[in-house]
């Protein structure tokens, strides 16, 4: 019995608005039997949901895909609905019934085809040099019952609309962040429900956001444009069948709104005594109300959103209630997390409350914010005073734990009144970790919540201080990661587009994206190279080749500006390079670690080109694979001559330096065998500490066990002690830290200038604990995990662990327990339409392994074979549940 479920569109279920011509639908098998497989589908697309007459179809077509399957013969139009179902055939030949009904709709496919204005307050309203912030607004008249009504909207700034009083979407931060003179993303509404017979109002909240307001660390601002703007279609059918559009034109009013000033790093100030009582409402009345101005911006970087919205995921209560020993109130949410505090109180017009936003807490137990540099992080509010009144921001965020709590009345801090509003890009989280040991499991928890801080429509570095950058080497660091925790395929598909964009002629990659920094800040090693490794990491993590096909110039272009630089075209020795950033075997005051910059940006030269001779391979560009294939073995030679000795020791004698080379396969045979065997006395001697900055901390463990030292990679897991990654665990941390002592031993704080407590870089361990500890994997040549392999590895001070991975196939589990007497138990699930290599670790000759109800593993249903020896047992097996039981005997490597 099977059926076919999770119908998907460009990853998402039912989405309206995107802005593509040839979309690629996927969807899911349901079946409790064992190696269950897909050989057929068939897929119809309707303009009407009961298919009386189909749109388009696909015909019976054999093939085992079933995830990113494109559409390419079919003609999409702008602001359509499109209905499709999916039917198949299984291994044994039957046919499914006709999955339930999805859908998808388009959004405004061409920047030619809006019909309204980008319009803006005027100038004598609102000065270019105002905090102040507008609102905007229109009244209109419907003769006749709606059928269907959308909005196309985006903003120059942030928006956010109402529709007769009532706030339209859940989405926050729109159009989101993108580099804004290439690309701004349009959204669509659904507002059916929303309107009325007759009277109607639109209003719309315009905010700074990244466009207009600060950025970065050198207090810049309007770094895009001076002004903000609303562009707005709304497209209304009639139960007649006949239509009306409204846009955004000079028949709109604008006003002050209560906003008085809102910036991203500065928080937000807000004035009730000026809010206009229901102002997107129909039979709203006032003076205060003046015209609009027209702006000429065009429409050519229009498109429809890629990624998933922001939104409000969830709420925090506080945890606790302090008086610090300075005597000021704060709030604990237990939390470090990201959003904003919704209040309420009650009290006199014109009474000012404010709340502060900090991370931490001082040795003393006192409100700390130098680590802020000049965010303010600060909210003010001004009360009305006619009741009840409840208030939350509009275009800032906070990060945030403690709040510290200005001008409230004893009879005003309700404990009740006051929550924390986590908002983040809204992506599916697919994956799990738990073990044995509860400090490794916070710091999963604190991995996940650095996720969930740092990916708000970009990847940031941080989300507290003034900067909250886009930096490209803390995401190629943590994309991996991030795909085992959530399905991060559309945000990186965004994000990787303004990368692109970015890219100089030569095809130098900034430091930043959104590059908001300087001209000189391009272009350094394994910061430049997110635009290879990123690109590579989700199509392996999603089978997602388009992203490959739409990155791939971009990709040559980075590889041919590393070519290109300085005498040797097969070593990168010049230019600004930001080394192993942080790197604990630097010299004093030095932000670098002690590995040469020439050998690290060398070792990251020959692993992009590698990942592009790889990308060349699978978009079938064979002349382009042999000549990468090339290159890297001229970069690897150039590699050996510069940075090894002809007696195969490696020239740097730092920890980094030996994971690089051992990772990306840079020496040969023998010098990889005396690399290992360095790398594990660098180890001893800093009793199996780590020294490595954000280069060779990502890879440190990977490598590891890849040269069988698991011993010295569990070390580097359980260390307790500074530096490691459950150091900060033990200080109360909750999210990772830019720092391995962000907090030091005796309480004291790292450098005020550069000390973040939500930085996720470090958060890369996360990659291992799935990869390794659990053991599930994906590989290259069937990515997505078509083709899973689960290879776990227990280690001393674990007893047993658990990861799971919702794919796009379904989920993928891998439990296992060692019991006191060498009793292992493995338990695993892989998804319909795939197939698994399992790999039983700790058991050699003559080991003896059953599945949980004691049936013989070679007797076993869904197992197809089998091969046995002293490298333990290798089991190829189909979709289904699987139970082992045996003795284990040991790491078999």
């Amino acid at each position: 019995m099977f059926k076919v479920t999770e119908l998907r569109c460009e990853y998402q279920h039912n989405p309206i608005g995107i802005g593509e011509r040839c979309p690629r639908i996927s969807w899911r098998l349901d079946s409790d039997e064992r190696a269950v497989s897909q050989t057929a589908y068939e897929i119809e697309v309707s303009n009407l949901p009961n298919f009386s007459e189909p749109y388009w179809t696909s015909g019976k077509v054999a093939s085992s895909q079933s995830v990113h399957v494109e559409l390419e013969e079919l003609d999409t139009k702008s602001c359509k609905r499109y209905n499709y179902r999916v039917r198949l055939w299984n291994q044994d030949g039957e046919l499914s019934e006709w999955s339930d009904i999805a859908y998808w709709e388009t959004g405004k496919l061409e920047g030619e085809q809006w019909a309204g204005e980008w319009i803006s307050a005027p100038l004598s309203l609102l000065p270019t040099d105002s905090p102040h912030l507008p609102l905007l607004r229109k009244s209109f008249r419907l003769n006749s019952s709606v059928r269907q009504a959308r909005i196309y909207a985006t903003a120059l700034g942030l928006y956010e609309l109402e529709l007769n009083g009532q706030r339209v979407g859940d989405r926050y931060f729109t159009p989101g962040w993108t580099s804004y003179e290439h690309t701004i993303q349009t959204q669509t509404y659904d507002v059916t429900d929303m309107l009325r017979t007759e009277q109607n109002a639109i209003g719309a909240w315009l905010g700074n956001g990244w466009y207009k307001g600060q950025l970065g660390w050198q207090e810049k601002g309007a770094i895009y444009g001076d002004r903000l703007a609303l562009l707005l279609e709304l497209h209304i059918t009639y139960t007649d069948g006949s239509e009306e559009l409204i846009t955004t034109d000079s028949s709109w009013q604008s006003a002050k709104g209560p906003i008085v000033m809102s910036e991203i790093y500065h928080g937000e100030t807000y004035d009730a005594r000026l809010e206009f009582e229901d102002f997107s409402t129909p039979d709203y009345m006032s003076r205060d109300w003046h015209g609009v101005e027209s702006l000429e911006h065009g429409y050519d970087m229009l498109k429809p959103q890629i990624n998933e919205p922001v939104r409000a995921i969830q709420t925090v209560r506080p945890t606790e209630w302090l008086v610090t020993p300075k005597g000021e109130m704060v709030i604990d949410f237990g939390q470090n997390l990201v959003g904003w505090v919704r209040f309420s109180l009650t009290g006199t017009e014109g009474a000012v409350v404010t709340l502060e936003h900090a991370e931490i807490l001082d040795s003393e137990g006192n409100f700390y914010t130098e680590n802020l540099r000049t965010a303010k992080q600060t909210i003010g509010y001004t009360l009305k005073g006619d009741g009840k009144e409840t208030y939350e921001p509009h275009f800032t965020f906070q990060g945030f734990r403690y709040v510290r709590l200005s001008g409230f009345t004893e009879e005003q801090l309700d404990h009740e009144a006051f929550e924390a509003v986590v908002v983040h890009s809204d992506f599916e989280e697919t994956g799990t970790f738990e073990c044995s040991e509860p400090l490794v499991n916070q710091l999963q928890s604190n991995i996940r919540w650095g996720l969930k801080g740092n990916f708000l429509d970009v990847p940031t570095d941080c989300p507290q201080r003034d900067e909250r950058l886009g930096w490209t080497g803390d995401a190629q660091m943590f994309i991996q990661t991030a795909s085992y925790l959530s399905n991060v395929a559309p945000f990186f598909t965004k994000w990787l587009s303004d990368l692109a964009a970015e890219q100089r002629d030569d095809g130098a990659v900034p430091f930043v994206v959104p590059h908001v920094l300087g001209k000189e800040d391009f272009a350094s090693a394994a910061w430049g190279d997110a635009a290879v490794i990123c690109p590579w990491t989700i199509y392996v993590s999603y089978g997602d080749q388009r992203i490959l096909e739409r990155q791939y110039e971009s990709m040559k272009r980075w590889v041919a500006y590393i070519q290109g630089q300085g005498e040797n075209e097969y070593l990168w020795n010049t230019g600004f390079h930001f080394g192993d950033w942080l790197g604990l075997d630097a010299k004093s005051g030095d932000y670098v670690g002690a590995t040469e910059r020439d050998l690290i940006a060398s070792a990251f030269y020959a692993y992009s080109v590698e990942l592009l001779r790889r990308t060349a391979v699978v978009l079938g560009q064979k002349e382009d694979a042999a000549l990468y294939s090339k290159l890297k073995e001229q970069v690897v030679a150039a590699f050996r001559r510069e940075f090894v000795t002809p007696s195969g020791r490696l020239a740097a004698s730092t920890q980094t330096a030996h994971v690089l080379a051992l990772m990306f396969g840079l020496l040969d045979e023998a010098a990889e065998k005396r690399a290992a065997a360095r790398l594990y006395t660098l180890l001893e001697e800093s009793k199996f500490h780590l020294t490595t900055g954000f280069v060779g901390t990502p890879y440190i463990s990977h490598v590891l066990s890849q040269q069988g030292m698991h011993d010295a990679a569990y070390k580097l897991l359980l260390q307790q002690d500074y530096p490691s990654w459950l150091y900060p665990v033990t200080k109360g941390a909750t999210t990772i830290w830019e720092h391995w002592d962000g907090i030091k031993e005796d309480g004291s704080f790292w450098s005020r200038d550069m000390n973040s407590f939500n930085h996720y870089a470090y958060g890369a361990i996360g990659d291992w604990l799935y990869r390794t500890v659990a053991g599930i994997q994906t590989v290259e040549e069937a990515p997505g995990y078509k083709r899973i392999v689960i290879a776990p590895v227990p280690g001393e001070g674990l007893t047993w662990a658990a990861g799971t991975i919702d794919t796009m196939y379904g989920r993928v589990r891998s439990y296992w327990r060692l019991g006191n007497a060498g009793d292992f138990r493995l338990e695993i699930t892989i998804p319909p339409n795939t197939t698994a290599e399992i790999r039983l670790p700790g058991i050699f000759d003559g080991t003896r392994v059953t599945e949980g109800d004691g049936t013989p593993l070679l007797e076993a249903k869904g197992i197809h074979s089998t091969s046995d020896g002293k490298a333990g047992v290798v089991i190829q097996a189909g979709s289904g549940h699987y139970h082992f039981c045996y003795k284990f005997t040991g790491h078999s490597s």
